[in-house]
């Protein structure tokens, strides 16, 4: 079992311009990892653009017939040997592996591009319901840090 050894947490409303927000605040928990976990740090500009596609399709897709002030909650957990972000929506699911494999240069008429740019981000990307009635997308990237 992988024990955590930080988390942080965010919670922000349904807003597509609250995104540069979102990213900051990435940007600075990573850059507080600098000196135990340079691993993560390294990947900053690759998990956050995961996240960044993460959150806008919580908000395009997932909260579309949502008010704007409905909550989606992002997580960061740091293991000594990887880190996870959760994105937790309240939208209808959907199963992303009904989605097409879009080939180079290939235009897809119902999108699937996000799912398979986050796969190429992350070491394991998952989608799931949750029994409480929310979604949550994980993030995954291993490496090895020296906290705990």
């Amino acid at each position: 079992m992988v024990k955590t050894v930080r988390q942080e947490r965010l919670k922000v409303t349904s807003q597509i311009d609250l995104v540069s927000h979102v990213q900051r605040w990435f940007n600075e928990v990573c850059r507080t990892l600098e000196d135990d976990c340079a691993w993560v740090t390294h990947y900053t500009d690759r998990l956050g653009l995961a996240l960044t596609e993460g959150f806008t399709n919580a908000v395009r897709h997932a909260h579309a017939h949502l008010p704007p002030d409905t909550a989606i909650n992002i997580d960061v957990d740091l293991a000594n040997d990887c880190v996870e972000i959760r994105i937790w929506d309240h939208g209808q699911p959907f199963n992303p592996d009904l989605l097409p494999e879009p080939q180079p240069g290939e235009l897809l008429d119902n999108g699937g591009y996000g799912w398979f740019l986050l796969r190429r981000l992350a070491d394991r990307v998952t989608y799931q319901r949750l029994q409480d009635g929310r979604n949550c997308l994980s993030i995954v990237k291993y490496g090895v840090c020296t906290l705990g």
